[in-house]
């Protein structure tokens, strides 16, 4: 098991087959920073600041991301659950085989990210921020997700399941995704009041 700070975000750090239990790595900045094989168990990453950052491999298990920041980094093959992502922007990122399991995800943002076989599931993502991602096939399920914001996103193949669609933006960029009929009533109120309907009770 890694300990901390010795093993801690560096500029053009490599970290490999490391296990980082109770870590804090709070209000830190890297560049190029890379862990591959890597579990975190209750690390905290709020606040830190990541550029060019690669996540291949990694584990995160009730950890805290709350208000991170990353541009163009990535997540690949990677599991994260029940972690706190609070405000956590990753933008202009590549998400490739990875799960969101069981995390508070309110107020995330993924403008400009691409994600290819990605799942969220069980999450509360009210408010996330999708504009303009490649949401291409990714699924989303038994997720809150009042108030997202999907403008210009690419839905095509997309699949929401058991989720909550109430006063979701953007939705006319859902064309091409696939909504439960359960889900729908939610998503046909986020509909009427982008075409300007109103609808009476």
């Amino acid at each position: 098991m890694a300990e901390l700070p010795r093993h801690a975000l560096e500029d053009d750090g490599t970290y490999r087959g490391l296990e980082f239990k109770g870590g804090d790595l709070t209000s830190r900045q890297a560049d190029a920073v890379d862990y591959e094989g890597c579990r975190f168990v209750t690390t905290s990453f709020a606040g830190t600041q990541l550029r060019r950052a690669g996540f291949v491999d990694v584990e995160l298990e009730r950890c805290d991301l709350s208000n991170m920041t990353a541009r163009t980094s990535g997540m690949h093959r990677t599991r994260t659950s029940a972690t706190r992502l609070t405000g956590m922007t990753w933008t202009e990122c590549t998400f490739r085989d990875v799960l969101f399991d069981a995390c508070r995800a309110d107020l995330t943002g993924f403008r400009f990210s691409t994600f290819k076989n990605a799942v969220f599931r069980d999450c509360v993502m009210r408010e996330a921020n999708f504009q303009n991602a490649d949401l291409r096939g990714v699924r989303f399920e038994r997720c809150d997700l009042s108030g997202a914001q999907f403008s210009q996103a690419q839905m095509d193949g997309a699949h929401f399941s058991d989720c909550v669609l109430l006063g979701i933006g953007g939705v006319t960029s859902l064309k091409g995704a696939i909504v439960a009929g359960r889900d729908a009533q939610g998503l046909a109120l986020a509909l009427a009041g982008a075409l300007g309907i109103l609808i009476e009770e």
